[in-house]
């Protein structure tokens, strides 16, 4: 799928006319000037895909111009064009930071040509800086039974263009998993853009989604491309859809409806080519029940939805992230690779992650640096994780710590299947999985040991 380019073509009035004619007829949009100082004005309120310049211009000349916005850290791709070009001059080019070096006369073909070049290699350095940005960040890591279905659906739903909703707690990796439905789809080779609707305020978020034009608002010294252009031909994904405000719900549902989207100040619509993926912690049909999300907009983005296992219920894929988690921190600060025993993996399941995968990578960081040895013990793990009833399986009471040994051991293993139990909210398959028991082994494990699970469980 074709991206579509914002572009500056710096030049005199009759070529840029044309140039600005055959960029548009392509589906690009063209910003024109004619001559250096106006361009270092719109480079600096604008964003731009690719810049044009012609070198022999009035005032300052398109090498000058090119040395002062290299020199200035501008990573938008220059490429110079010449109908006086010489080897000199196209070594200069070079040497100065210019991506190629085009002489006039120019055809269209080979202009759009350079343009589309000039994307594919812009493109490969956002990833190249995406990928370093990431080193570090969490993986979809695991083996267990949730994790596999989780990346079949995955792989499923990624071949197609069906709108998903990804369901889970914080921390349990939603952008992760849009990532990969991106990765996975004819859309790869185009942007991945995301938008958390929670961390923007309401009064900049249509904005930030469609973009506005200079002057639209105080403040407003530029124009500015929005999420939905940014995405053009790849994937939008909008985390935390369930804070989204009433009246942006209504713009955005437009928008999916109709395809296009119009910036803040423009007097336009602009088509857009973009697959939205949403996600949210919040219950999206308690909300749409208490009129606090749209139904319309609910039936439009609910088509797929993917529900995210807390970490809490994926005991057996422990010792695979524990072991990629510490990896990957040493690989990250240059450490020696630390190994956590088996014991202490056990404490590490035992406690009830509240921030998920997310909290585990830090907790691993924290002991990677902080271990004494080459190996991590489950005394290292107690010191670290936070002590507190609620979240950490309790031991044996005082109680139990009298009597022989067959009673004490009954004792404690009563207390800990009614921990389980309870955190579980009694969904018995979960409470078998965390404590590693087939659900039939467990059921009889709560007749010897005298649960009642009818007693004890609420009345709904």
């Amino acid at each position: 799928m074709p991206r579509k380019a914002h572009l500056l073509l710096i030049d005199d009035a009759n070529t840029l006319a044309s140039l600005a004619r055959a960029f548009r007829l392509a589906g690009h949009e063209a910003t024109v000037c004619d001559n250096a100082l106006r361009a270092a004005e719109l480079i600096q309120n604008e964003r731009f895909d690719l810049i044009l310049s012609d070198v022999v211009m009035p005032g300052k000349s398109g090498l000058e111009l090119l040395a002062e916005l290299k020199k200035s850290g501008l990573q938008t791709p220059i490429v110079l064009i010449s109908g006086q070009a010489n080897i000199e001059m196209a070594v200069k080019a070079t040497r100065l930071g210019a991506l190629d070096f085009l002489e006039k006369p120019l055809t269209t073909d080979k202009l759009l040509v350079t343009v589309e070049n000039a994307l594919r290699l812009s493109r490969l350095e956002d990833e190249n800086r995406e990928l370093r940005h990431r080193l570090g960040k969490h993986e979809l890591v695991g083996s267990g039974p949730s994790m596999k279905k989780l990346l079949a659906q995955i792989e499923r739903v990624a071949a197609s263009e069906t709108r998903v909703c990804i369901l889970g707690e914080t921390g349990t990796g939603k952008e992760l998993v849009a990532r990969a439905i991106h990765e996975k789809s004819p859309r790869h080779d185009n942007a991945f853009v995301t938008l958390n609707c929670a961390a923007v305020p309401a009064e900049l978020i249509e904005s930030e989604l469609f973009g506005h034009e200079k002057g639209a608002f105080t403040g407003a010294a530029g124009r500015h491309v929005g999420k939905f252009e940014q995405a053009e031909g790849g994937t939008l994904f909008l985390d935390e859809i369930g804070d989204m405000a009433l009246a942006m719900q209504a713009k955005l549902l437009r928008v999916l409806e109709e395809g296009e989207v119009e910036r803040v100040g423009g007097d336009k619509p602009i088509k857009v080519n973009v697959r939205v993926i949403v996600a949210t912690h919040r219950n999206l049909d308690e909300l749409v029940k208490k009129n606090e999300f749209r139904s319309d907009l609910y039936h439009r983005v609910y088509v797929f939805p993917l529900n995210l296992p807390p970490l809490r219920e994926r005991p057996e894929d422990f010792p695979d992230l524990v072991a990629h988690f510490a990896r990957q921190v040493a690989a990250q600060n240059g450490w020696k690779e630390k190994l956590f025993t088996p014991e202490a993996i056990d404490v590490l399941r035992r406690y009830s992650w509240p921030g998920n995968v997310r909290e585990l990578r830090n907790i691993v960081e924290r002991l990677v640096l902080l271990a004494n040895a080459d190996t991590v013990t489950p005394d290292d793990v107690r010191l670290t994780l936070p002590a507190s009833e609620s979240s950490i399986a309790p031991a044996a009471n005082a109680d139990a710590a009298q009597g022989t040994l067959v009673e004490r051991t009954e004792a404690f293993e009563r207390e800990t299947l009614l921990a389980e139990i309870r955190r579980h909210n009694f969904h018995m398959t979960n409470v078998a999985r965390a404590l590693g028991l087939e659900r039939s082994h467990l059921y009889k494990k709560c007749q010897q040991l005298g649960i009642d699970l009818h007693s004890l469980r609420k009345p709904e």
